[in-house]
């Protein structure tokens, strides 16, 4: 048997039991809060494992690595920005907002916002959810590209019956389990992708070290970064010029100061760009937002900041270090495709069986996030547009069934979007999710968690600024020079600022 066949056959057992698993998981779902929220009741480490496998997805596993492999140690400011947001979340914002889901029984990322702001609140609701379910079917849809194009490149399956494959894995216990299926299979996905980052580094290393000379491309790390060339070696990247050349010292001897400035302003952009993925942490990101809002209890929400904090800090240097091993195993410009790099390396460092194993973490990632917004995206179709519309109150049998079926119908539309969507359109609005949806209402959420001034207007005005900002300033191509989760953070602010000092509140004295 081959290899493609052994890690085919592991897939397959994992997958059926993963789906087992959520099936099951669905039994408890009674009601239409179990459905969207878990009914608020989520142990702390089911929580934080959950909320890690869905923030992380892809990112983690195919994304970092391949960055990493790509630019060498600049791309240590893209894991200091993500994980600096990750735990400001954990430490400072998940027990606020778990104990105001609690409070105003919340049942969606947008019935918070809408509850605490309620003299805007049905013009809340109706922005927030529409605007979040149409950039999530594009971020769904990237995830069902993502999947197809892991199993076309183990397997050499067709792209587009790959994704037909990753539907048919994700809808099953998505639909009939909802949110609270979803996070207890993320745990799954979650324990799978720490393994992965904590294995895959240490079996690495010991393999570049003992390989005979001449088989890879470095023996260490640090040999393989400097081998590779000084922008892998260098936390500034291709933004520092080469001191050495004769281009510097000719440039250097006419401009000796405008050269240093130049050069500064380009580190400065570049860390400025990796750093900001920094802001759609800050309680933006509506999937991961809602985990910290099931959270059962007080003490739950410490043991989750505790377990999110650490799973953080070892994925995200588990990621890295496989980039950069990548280097020393294939060279700079060894692999085709960055993002391959870390199935390329578990299958050279790995049996069969255990590269199998660890290779369906990437596929876990993939699916984690997949069904994650596909759950946000029915419940905040459901609760906050379909229902208003139909009158109000229903059921909870007929709520329950409403957003099973719109789970249903969203999957197929996001599946849609990826079938006959250009792939690099897809992967542009997932841009425009982390900008215009997760820094501008990482704003929001920040001003009505902190600010007991920040009132309903502000925050309407807020949303709609941010996203009309992020959009017309990633279509000028403006993002190429300064990244638009740094400046939609930046304006929404002064929009939340300025418009809570000028606009009172309906209601407030003179």
């Amino acid at each position: 048997m081959d290899n493609s066949s052994i890690i085919l056959i592991v897939m397959c057992i994992y997958m059926v039991a993963l789906i087992t698993f959520g099936i099951y998981q669905g039994r408890h779902v009674k009601t239409e809060t179990d459905f969207s929220i878990a009914g608020r009741k989520l142990p702390g480490w089911i929580a934080a494992l959950s909320e890690r496998a869905t923030g992380e997805s892809s990112w983690a596993l195919l994304g970092l690595p391949g960055a990493a492999y790509a630019t060498g140690l600049m791309e240590i400011w893209t894991a200091i920005g993500c994980v600096m947001g990750i735990l400001i979340a954990w430490i400072f914002i998940a027990s606020r907002l778990r104990d105001e889901a609690d409070k105003y029984d919340v049942e969606t990322f947008t019935d918070y916002i809408a509850k605490r702001h309620g003299e805007v609140g049905k013009w809340i609701r109706i922005v927030g959810s529409f605007t979040i379910v149409f950039f999530f079917f594009f971020y769904v849809g990237a995830q069902f590209l993502g999947g197809g194009k892991t199993l076309n490149n183990l397997f050499d399956i067709d792209q587009n019956f790959a994704m037909i494959i990753i539907v048919l894995l994700v809808i099953p216990y998505t639909i009939y389990g909802g949110f609270r299926s979803v996070t207890y299979t993320d745990v799954i996905q979650a324990l799978l992708m720490i393994i992965t980052l904590i294995v895959a580094p240490i079996a690495g290393i010991l393999y570049i070290n003992e390989a005979p000379e001449g088989v890879i491309f470095a023996s260490s790390i640090s040999e393989a970064l400097s081998l590779a060339g000084p922008e892998f070696s260098t936390m500034m990247g291709g933004a520092v010029l080469d001191h050495d050349s004769e281009l510097f010292a000719s440039l250097n001897s006419i401009f000796p100061d405008a050269l240093k400035t130049v050069e500064g302003i380009g580190s400065g952009i570049i860390i400025a760009g990796a750093f900001s993925w920094f802001f759609g942490y800050l309680g933006g990101q509506p999937q991961l937002s809602m985990r910290f809002m099931a959270i059962k209890d007080k003490k739950n929400a410490k043991i989750a900041r505790n377990i999110g904090i650490v799973w953080t800090l070892i994925a995200y240097s588990g990621a890295l270090l496989v980039g950069w091993i990548g280097i020393a195993i294939f060279g700079p410009s060894g692999l085709q495709d960055q993002e391959t790099v870390m199935p390329e390396v578990l299958t050279t460092v790995f049996n069969p069986v255990v590269s199998g194993i660890l290779i369906t973490g990437v596929l876990a990632a993939i699916i984690s996030t997949a069904n994650s917004l596909l759950i946000l995206s029915a419940t905040e179709l459901s609760e906050n547009i379909v229902k208003p519309l139909k009158g109000g109150a229903t059921s909870n049998r007929s709520s329950l069934t409403q957003s099973r079926l719109i789970t249903a119908v969203l999957s197929v539309i996001a599946l849609l979007l990826a079938f006959f969507s250009p792939s690099d359109l897809i992967y542009t609005v997932v841009g425009y999710v982390w900008a215009g949806i997760g820094s501008t209402f990482s704003v929001v959420i920040l001003c009505t968690l902190f600010w007991k001034r920040f009132h309903g207007i502000p925050a309407l005005l807020t949303i709609v600024v941010g996203l009309i900002f992020t959009i017309v300033w990633i279509s000028s191509g403006m993002d190429k020079l300064i990244t638009s989760r740094l400046l939609t953070f930046i304006i929404a602010g002064i929009v939340a600022i300025l418009s809570t000092l000028l606009i009172k509140k309906k209601g407030s004295g003179p």
